[in-house]
């Protein structure tokens, strides 16, 4: 998400209650109220066992890690938050501090987020926080370090995902030797904080719309479905040319074998004169009240033009609505539904 290194039609079933309506419309998020958090970019919403939605996403002053929790996505929106961690006063992790996700892994509660060093706001590398309580608004984080990959530069968006019986980590770097701002990664883990293989790289941004303003690929989202494992990225500048690719392998290939992944030739997720929302992306994945319907979290701005730099303009806002699968069984994220509410 740093601007200066890497300028980077619902129609299935709703949620329980929930009215049928035309892609884009207000009434076509399930009921959710949209935008959902206001100035809150990088949205991550876990569901957990014990029946809560908890949430974390990047504050504009780039300096916490913050937390909510509530029964229902809807109640998201006016759920108290938390703050769990601040960045240090020097030194490493001191400096800007992006897109937290939080997860559970074998009993304890993990944060993954970016940070920068105090002497140098936009060096960028992924951290891990733990804690063994059951309760993550209890106990004490831990600081875990940071995630050692193949190069020490520029990285950013982890997150983690069990598949076959492995445990992955995908996020976004700058490797060297390659004329790019980030690409996508996959390795598998050891513990929640190690890798333990050598990493494949899934793409590097090479289609015009990954390039826009800087060449991007970047917040990988994983979701399985249909007998494939579905990653959806963002690519472009975080303006309005902001947007999601997807890529796509069987369930049953070697995720690790950069030729299992095929890329969408065209952006799945992209901005909308219609419905007023711009450079949508790094979003995740949840399902709904239901059980069944799968949820697209994300964030967008709700006009197109921005003045100096988009790093540093606060109103990328968390928003979420269903999606639907199309008959290829391959995910249709449909349009951003317009504003719901003033």
């Amino acid at each position: 998400m740093h601007e200066l290194s890497r300028r980077g039609v619902l129609a299935g079933a709703l949620a329980a209650g929930a009215v049928a309506a035309l892609p884009g419309s207000a009434a076509g998020a399930a009921g959710y109220p949209n935008p959902l958090l206001r100035q809150r970019a990088d949205p991550h919403v876990l569901r957990h066992s014990d029946g809560f939605y908890y949430c974390t996403a990047t504050v504009p002053e780039y300096d916490r890690i913050v937390l909510r929790r509530a029964r229902t996505i809807g109640d998201l929106s006016t759920a108290s938050e938390s703050v769990l961690w601040r960045r240090h006063e020097s030194g490493e992790m001191g400096g800007y501090i992006w897109a937290p996700e939080i997860h559970r892994v074998d009993g304890r509660w993990y944060l993954y987020f970016a940070a920068g060093r105090s002497e140098d706001f936009f060096d960028i590398r992924m951290y891990v926080l733990e804690n063994a309580a059951a309760d993550p608004f209890t106990g004490t984080w831990v600081e875990k370090g940071q995630i050692v990959t193949a190069w020490d530069t520029f990285a950013l968006d982890a997150t983690t995902f069990t598949h076959g019986g492995t445990r992955y980590l995908a996020w976004a770097q700058r490797e060297p030797g390659i004329n790019t701002n980030s690409n996508l990664y996959l390795a598998p883990m050891s513990d929640p904080w190690t890798l333990a293989g050598t990493p494949a790289r899934l793409s590097t941004p090479t289609y015009e719309w990954e390039t826009r303003g800087y060449a991007v690929n970047e917040a990988p989202a994983v979701i399985e479905r249909n007998g494939r494992v579905f990653v959806a990225y963002s690519a472009s500048a975080t303006d309005s040319n902001y947007c999601m690719g997807l890529l796509t392998a069987e369930s049953f290939s070697d995720l690790l074998d950069p030729a299992s992944w095929t890329k969408a030739s065209e952006p799945v997720f992209t901005s909308s004169d219609a419905t007023g929302q711009y450079g949508p992306g790094h979003n995740s994945f949840t399902v709904a009240e239901d059980g069944r319907t799968d949820v697209l979290v994300y964030h967008a701005r709700p006009y197109e033009h921005v003045d100096g730099d988009p790093l540093f303009d606060p109103n990328r806002h968390t928003r979420a609505q269903p999606f639907t699968w199309k008959p290829d069984g391959t995910p249709d994220f449909g349009v951003p539904v317009a504003d719901s509410r003033a």
